[in-house]
Parts: structure tokens; C-alpha cells; sequence
């Protein structure tokens, strides 16, 4: 009535793998790629559009224009009138395509002297104009 771990009934310690349930999963797996195959390599017969081989046209460098905090107007890190930057807005109107305008505005400045120069672009007849602003401080 020994339940203890005796192994002199002859049991003994099975030193070898069952190969059987790994020889299963292979066979399984096997099976699953042939039948999956054909799917895999079926394909789609479409018409793709084509495209024409033209070189885009580089786009013009963007002008900026900074207001400063007394008003000032830089256009390209060079002090302008008021006048002077109106007839080179003018100017630039003309070209295609028109480059884009990026506008800067010191934080102290007073709002008026950037609605002027928003002014000018608009009746400059300039289309594409960007604000740049410095991202918030987490």
C-alpha cells in the first residue's frame, strides 16, 4: 500500500520526447500553406492610370515679412517702409506662380500695424499668406 515515489515497482524516468503530437502540428501546418498558396499568388488584372513625365516647376521661395514691437516692417531682414513694402508686394503679384508670404508679428507690437500690413497683401493681390508663430512652452 506504498503511495510514495518508489521506483522499485520499475518505474522509471521516460527520457525520451513523444514525437507524435509534433509531427501532427507539421502535417496541419502543411496542409493550411498548401491550400493557402493559390490565394496568396492569385492577383487582380487592373488598368493603371498613367501620369505624364513632366518635371513640377519649382516652387517660388517664400517672402517674410516681420512687424517688430514699434511698428516696424522687415521684409527678408531688411528694414522697408510702408511704401516701399506695397510696391514690392505689387511686384511679386505679378510673378507665377506668386510666392507665399509668411508673416511674423512681434507679441508686443500693436495690432493695428499687422492689420496694415495684412491690409497690404490683400490689395496687393497676394493669395497665399502664413502666419509664423513660436509653439507654446510646455
Amino acid at each position: 500500500m506504498a503511495f510514495g515515489n518508489s521506483l522499485d515497482d520499475g518505474d522509471e524516468v521516460m527520457s525520451e520526447i513523444n514525437m507524435t503530437p509534433l509531427v501532427d502540428v507539421m502535417l496541419v501546418l502543411l496542409i493550411i500553406f498548401i491550400i493557402a498558396m493559390p490565394v496568396i499568388t492569385h492577383s487582380v488584372n487592373i488598368d493603371l492610370p498613367q501620369a505624364s513625365h513632366e518635371v513640377n516647376q519649382p516652387q517660388p521661395q517664400a517672402i517674410s515679412i516681420t512687424v517688430a514691437e514699434f511698428g516696424e516692417i522687415h521684409w527678408d531682414n531688411e528694414s522697408v517702409s510702408a511704401a516701399e513694402l506695397k510696391q514690392r508686394l505689387s511686384e511679386i503679384a505679378q510673378h507665377q506662380p506668386q510666392p507665399a508670404v509668411h508673416l511674423r508679428g512681434d507679441r508686443r507690437v500693436e495690432y493695428e500695424h499687422v492689420v496694415q500690413v495684412l491690409t497690404a497683401v490683400q490689395q496687393a493681390g497676394i493669395s497665399q499668406l502664413g502666419f509664423v508663430t513660436n509653439p507654446a512652452a510646455p
